[in-house]
């Protein structure tokens, strides 16, 4: 049997300022906090008080690399696997095993504790009883703070490459896909419907990382609270077919997105998954706004 990661330790992204990063990144409600010597880099944390990601200062945005997780006993074979798979390994920090993948991603894979759910969160809005007011004054409303990161969704040229290399390498199964045009996988060990996405570009980039919250009203809250923060564009409320997962996406300063998302699909640990191919219609949406033009656009293409 193919070994494989059982999640994501945390990505990090280069963003042309830290400024505005520590602004968007704490109205969308994460825990930020400012590192290193210049206290230029910056860690978010979720609920869980796990760091899910880096930002670091460039030029430009992109993805700087992705981090996985693996247990112990699964480490050789997936740097057989990677080797096998084709790919580049290049020195990184002593920890683990760095490699780029077939879009010159740079990818770590290390041994380290299982940060994605292992059950399915239980996630549901109940109805009000008669007599009984239902929701909370404006004032009154708490502020969104995501519980942990979900997933992650990539650009790249070649969808199936990607799916067959991130299978080859990483043990990721696919999920269900539309065409060549975007593909979902899971992690075996038990994950949400989608560690890693991918969707079609002309070239690779960074689309998004979703982050779990409880349930479709704190999607809708969230989605109010960006707004008053100033961050107005993105796409949503709405509900995903693949994955079944309530959305809205906020639009960040560099073009890519954050994701509020509640009820996402889960696949427990052993279970075979059965992953269908579905129609352009329904890679994006079962109910929401109408797509935004710049949703599919890649801007570091």
């Amino acid at each position: 049997m193919r070994a494989g990661v059982h999640s994501i330790d945390h990505f990090a992204l280069n963003v042309p300022s830290i400024g505005d990063a520590e602004r968007f990144f704490t109205a969308f409600g994460l825990d930020v906090t400012r590192v290193g010597v210049n206290e230029d880099v910056l860690e978010l944390r979720a609920a869980d008080s796990w760091r899910w990601a880096r930002i670091l200062p460039s030029t430009k945005k992109s993805l700087a690399y992705l981090s996985f997780n693996c247990f112990g006993e699964d480490f050789d074979s997936l740097v057989l696997q990677a080797k096998a798979a084709g790919a580049q390994f290049v020195a990184g920090d002593g920890i683990g095993v760095w490699f780029h993948d077939p879009d010159g991603n740079l990818i770590q894979v290390k041994v380290g504790p299982k940060t994605s759910s292992s059950s399915k969160p239980l996630h549901w809005v109940e109805g009000t009883p008669a007599d009984q007011r239902g929701t909370c004054t404006r004032a009154e409303m708490r502020r969104v703070g995501p519980n942990r990161l979900s997933h992650v969704l990539l650009f790249t040229p070649d969808v199936l490459r990607a799916l067959e290399f991130y299978h080859r390498a990483l043990g990721l199964r696919l999920s269900d896909k539309s065409l060549d045009i975007i593909a979902f996988t899971h992690a075996p060990h038990g994950s949400d419907h989608h560690l890693v996405a991918f969707a079609k570009s002309s070239a690779r980039g960074w689309h998004h990382a979703a982050w779990d919250v409880d349930d479709v009203n704190r999607v809708g809250e969230g989605a109010a609270q960006m707004a008053a923060a100033g961050f107005t564009k993105g796409w949503g409320t709405g509900r995903h077919v693949l994955g079944s997962n309530y959305f809205h996406y906020v639009e960040d300063p560099w073009g890519s997105f954050c994701e509020y998302s509640a009820d996402i699909d889960y696949v427990s640990a052993g279970h075979a998954w059965l992953a269908g191919d579905f129609p352009p219609e329904d890679a994006l949406y079962l109910w929401g706004p109408a797509v935004p033009d710049n949703f599919t656009r890649n801007t570091e293409a």
